[in-house]
């Protein structure tokens, strides 16, 4: 299988495809459940949080296993045949099979980005530990941005052991340096440190000068990631790519009445874009600046 993969990108880059639209649909759930399971542990144990009615949450079991998926409105299970990724909404016209609500074009959405930039990673990096590597960054990015669009928060339980993999993963970095994104040991902690205490004393200064929070931990957690990853010289072309885009943004909706001043932008999903781009092509990014300057 390997042979193959190796001697047909073309091969790998369908097969990686059509995984990932399966992972998306999974990225759903977990898009959905884990905010919901996060709050029961804290309700758990803090007794503020328990006293929230309880019948704000769901009853039972409640993880990424189970209950099984169901509709939201009518509450009949979804069979596997409704819940073949993009194919079943189309198929279903986009509304519940029992009941006739619609579903969110959401779903099939984050089904064909999570294939999409899957194949595109599978092309950049072709068959290989790279591409794995790269593939698993692409499902958290993914799932972290919805999510903190969603919620306006980043879990430490999926941040954390991105930083941890990344660190992990510069242990087989070559010693001729000739991969693309297993980047060396010093440059991962390194990376690691300054992705974190970059954001960290923007956010104290922010705070000092205005006396408001720009931005959340959950933030600091995942620029240290992006760093641990793909190393410390990378950081500025992220923070840069993720503040403009962001600012640009964040205007648009303001002039267009989308949204309010004074509700907050979360930031994650612009730092989850700007460290994949980063990861794919961030060394060209910079050699073709410097190259421009020059």
């Amino acid at each position: 299988m390997q042979a193959i993969f190796v001697q047909s990108p073309l091969l790998f880059i369908s097969t990686a495809f059509v995984f990932a639209l399966l992972v998306g649909s999974f990225l759903n759930v977990v898009i959905y459940r884990l905010p919901v399971m996060m709050e029961r542990a804290w309700r758990a144990q803090c007794d503020e949080l328990a006293a929230t009615p309880a019948n704000e949450l769901p009853e039972g079991r409640f993880d990424l296993i189970a209950p099984r998926s169901r509709c939201p409105s009518c509450g009949q299970q979804i069979t596997a045949l409704q819940n073949i990724p993009v194919i079943s909404y189309v198929l279903l016209g986009g509304k519940c099979a029992g009941c006739g609500t619609k579903i969110a074009l959401r779903y099939p959405i984050i089904e064909l980005l999570t294939a999409v930039l899957t194949g595109m990673v599978a092309w950049r990096f072709g068959f290989g530990w790279e591409a794995a590597a790269a593939i698993v960054m692409t499902w958290a990015l993914v799932a972290i941005s919805v999510i903190d669009i969603d919620h306006q928060y980043i879990y430490d339980n999926m941040v954390l052991p991105l930083i941890w993999i990344g660190l992990a993963l510069s242990l087989f970095h070559p010693m001729d340096g000739a991969d693309k994104l297993f980047i060396d040991p010093k440059a991962a902690i390194v990376g690691a440190l300054a992705g974190y205490l970059s954001l960290w004393s923007i956010y104290h200064l922010f705070r000092l000068l205005t006396g408001k929070e720009g931005m959340g931990y959950g933030d600091f957690k995942l620029l240290a990631a992006l760093g641990a990853w793909l190393g410390w010289s990378l950081l500025p072309l992220i923070i840069l790519m993720s503040a403009v885009v962001g600012a640009v943004v964040g205007i648009l909706l303001i002039v267009f009445k989308q949204h309010e001043r004074s509700v907050p932008i979360p930031f994650g999903p612009y730092l989850a874009a700007a460290g994949w781009i980063s990861m794919l092509w961030g060394r060209e990014i910079i050699n073709w600046y410097l190259d421009f300057m020059g």
